[in-house]
């Protein structure tokens, strides 16, 4: 049923007695031996399923010949040993039933009930016509996947027992399927299996992916490592003696099984740490499983007897599990003939966990205590895959947020509260923030870390205690997103971000076609309901929007063109009997002495429009600038000096997406802009200059000093935050008026040739 898991890659030649082997495999039989746990009516139940994939798949094979079932009751037979239910093990069965044999989902909710059908259906890959790329597809069907996931684990303890067994049995498929199927299992389903705490299953999955991705590489380490243990087999034996006598004179029974690392985790140290085979020593190790959690402390010191520590090795997950929910003490002691071994202590609950993750809710029930907390740990992952759902609608960029949390390298934190709460290594006060709640992560403006002020872009240290600084009326800023390290944060502050945009972007396209519709000569916007519905019916047929909100966000957007649409706009009320007003049209159009496609009605601009309007980086434009609005496609409006060099050259190449814009009497903020300071230099020079834009009440957001090497003379360029033009005079006043300032002068961006 399962290819060897040794170093041969070639699948064994088919003979009468493999054929004999295929025929007993493909047996309801060799199952049954496994069901031991179920009762009579849930193993018929399960027969049931099995005649049903046997049916479905009958003529199918593998491609080593056997017949395609013997692979749905492995992927069975796994799931039996994690000890799942018996609708788990039926959807097993059939779990290739819907995309490989044309069943449907609604024959299967008929004949075996929905939970059934749900588990397989979330097995099931999205057809790949429906997306543009693989690349789509595959991130889409992984979607699906983990959301299924989310909902019932049984699902992915399936997909892993499935993939499982293809990797057992890729010796036969074709050759040029092993890097893609490999590092797929590599980089996803491994790290799937880590994050929900199933050991076993992961280093299996990485050995095999290592196996047919480098065969070589493979069979070099697997000899390697024969030889090492061959050599080390009377270490290993003497250490076992020691340890027994040791724990037996306290009268502690316990079981001591030896460990041993993997032969992709010995490549892969290998490889990060430039280390030869013989470098790596510590490739063996032992586990001590004992009855109690106390014991697990009293052995700790019974091994601290018996051999040295080795300082900075001792690592305790049972008071503090891991991500995964795994629990066990770890220490590294010098033992004989000088050699390091690792020792990892803990109970027989913590053991079936630490191997079975979330399977060990079904294999095992456990009553010790804090395994509920090491549960929830493991478990809590999967809810966070639906709140990240909710944010994100994209199958890539849902991915994305996921992969982020798929290696979780974790710091452990605390509350001001004492609670505990695990992030992974690197993350700053916002992933804290947003591990609270929404809210907290929505205001946080700082924050203290063991009682000092930190900014939000703080990492976080392991026992650190964390509190965040909040104001109500504080939101995500979306430089957040280049440093935020979990998957929730940063869909959150997508989705707040998103909506924001979509609120701003909806108050100005709608400001603008009322603006249009003006120059039409209608003084206001038609409301959506009554009379005028129709009207709204037909202008959205005419330009495609799903409705009114969405419309006029497009307009906000640039997506539209606010004039285009309002000269409809105006036909279709015209149809309804509204006819435009003449001195309207006259005041609005003409009075400014503009061309008609610069018309679309004055936007007013007071620095509260937010993400919908952008001012333009090239010149910063500041009130009392004479200024001009180009409609970027999918930006919003984007406003530029007028005299701006890549404003004219939008002009000359896209007139019809300007519009005019204006200052309002009294912005609500001061504007960025940039001054260049020509210094003579000397000691404390840039202190004077800081000192004397601040005298003239600016503030310094951004200082350039370049990279060339000191001159006598130096350009110093300062992004100095100020209220108008006026502002900016002061500003410059104070900097001539300043010793060791030779010139002062606002930046002006040069026209490109």
């Amino acid at each position: 049923m399962m290819s060897p898991a040794d170093g041969t890659l070639a699948s064994p030649p088919h003979d009468a007695a493999s054929a004999a082997a295929s025929a007993a495999a493909a047996s309801f039989a060799a199952l049954l031996g496994k069901l031991d746990y179920l009762g009579a009516h849930d193993i018929e139940s399960i027969r049931q399923a099995y005649r049903f994939a046997d049916e479905a798949h009958l003529g199918q094979l593998r491609k080593n010949g056997d017949p395609y079932i013997t692979h749905p009751i492995a992927v069975a037979a796994q799931c039996a040993e994690w000890k799942l239910d018996a609708q788990a093990l039926m959807a097993a069965l059939m779990h290739d039933a819907i995309e490989d044999c044309g069943v449907t989902k609604q024959e299967l909710v008929e004949r075996f009930g929905a939970p059934v059908a749900e588990l397989v259906d979330g097995l099931t890959k999205l057809e790949r016509l429906e997306f543009s790329s693989r690349e789509q597809n595959q991130a889409e069907s992984f979607r699906k996947m983990l959301l299924a996931m989310a909902k019932d684990v049984r699902v992915i303890l399936i997909k892993l027992a499935d993939r499982t067994h293809n990797m057992r049995t890729m010796g036969d498929m074709p050759r040029s399927k092993w890097q893609r199927i490999s590092t797929e299992t590599l980089e996803i389903y491994a790290p799937i299996a880590h994050r929900l705490g199933l050991n076993f299953t992961y280093r299996e999955l990485q050995d095999l992916s290592f196996r047919f991705l480098h065969p070589w590489r493979y069979e070099v380490l697997a000899k390697a490592l024969e030889r090492a243990r061959s050599r080390r087999k009377d270490l290993i034996a003497r250490v076992q003696r020691e340890l027994e006598d040791a724990f037996a004179a306290h009268g502690m029974p316990v079981r001591i099984l030896g460990r041993e690392k993997t032969l992709y985790s010995v490549y892969r140290k290998m490889d990060s740490k430039h280390l030869s085979f013989a470098q790596v020593t510590d490739i063996y190790g032992f586990r001590i499983v004992v009855p109690e959690l106390t014991d697990c402390y009293t052995g700790l010191g019974l091994l601290h007897q018996l051999y040295k520590p080795l300082p900075g090795k001792f690592r305790d997950y049972v008071a503090i599990p891991k991500l995964n929910g795994y629990q066990s003490l770890h220490t590294t002691l010098v033992g004989p003939f000088g050699t390091n071994i690792e020792f990892q202590l803990r109970t027989h609950s913590m053991d079936v966990v630490a191997e079975s993750g979330v399977a060990a809710h079904w294999l095992y029930k456990a009553n010790e205590p804090g395994s509920d907390t090491s549960q929830r740990l493991g478990t809590q992952w999967l809810q966070s895959l639906l709140d990240i759902q909710q944010e994100t609608h994209d199958a890539s960029e849902f991915w994305d947020h996921i992969k982020i949390d798929l290696f979780p390298d974790a710091v452990y934190v605390f509350t001001p509260k004492s609670k505990i709460l695990a992030l992974p290594r690197g993350a700053t006060l916002v992933d804290f923030a947003y591990a609270i709640h929404s809210d907290v992560g929505h205001h946080a403006v700082g924050g203290r870390i063991n009682g000092e002020q930190r900014p939000l872009r703080a990492e976080l240290s392991n026992g650190d205690v964390v509190e965040v600084i909040t104001d109500d009326k504080a939101e995500p800023n979306p430089a957040w997103l280049s440093f935020v390290k979990t998957g929730r944060a940063r869909s959150k502050i997508r989705h707040h971000l998103k909506a924001i945009a979509q609120e701003k972007s909806l108050e100005l396209g709608e400001r603008m076609l009322g603006q249009a519709l003006r120059s039409e000569g209608i003084a206001q916007l038609p409301a959506e309901d009554g009379e005028h519905a129709a009207v709204w019916d037909k202008l959205l047929r005419f330009t495609g929007s799903k409705n009114r909100a969405e419309l006029l966000s497009d307009i906000g957007m640039g997506r539209r063109i606010a004039s285009m649409v309002g000269k409809k706009l105006a036909v279709l009320l015209a149809e309804t009997g509204l006819k435009p007003d003449a001195v309207l049209i006259s005041r609005e159009r003409y009075d400014t002495g503009r061309e008609e496609t610069l018309s679309q009605g004055v936007v007013t601009l007071d620095g509260s429009e937010g993400m919908s309007v952008q001012y333009a980086p090239c010149c910063r434009p500041i009130p009392g600038d004479r200024i001009v609005g180009y409609l970027g496609r999918g930006e919003g409006l984007v406003v530029h000096a007028e005299d701006c060099p890549t404003a004219r050259r939008l002009r000359g190449r896209d007139a019809e997406r300007f519009i005019e814009v204006e200052w309002a009497d009294e912005p609500v903020r001061s504007f960025d802009t940039t001054v260049v300071v020509t210094v003579t230099n000397g000691k404390g020079v840039l202190a004077r200059v800081a000192s004397a834009i601040a005298t003239a009440e600016a503030d310094i957001t951004h200082v350039d000093m370049g990279e060339d090497p000191a001159q006598t003379a130096t350009d110093i360029r300062f992004s100095v935050a100020v209220r108008d033009r006026q502002h900016l005079a002061d500003v410059l006043r104070s900097l001539k008026r300043t010793p060791s300032v030779i010139k002062a002068q606002r930046y002006k961006a040069t026209p490109k040739p």
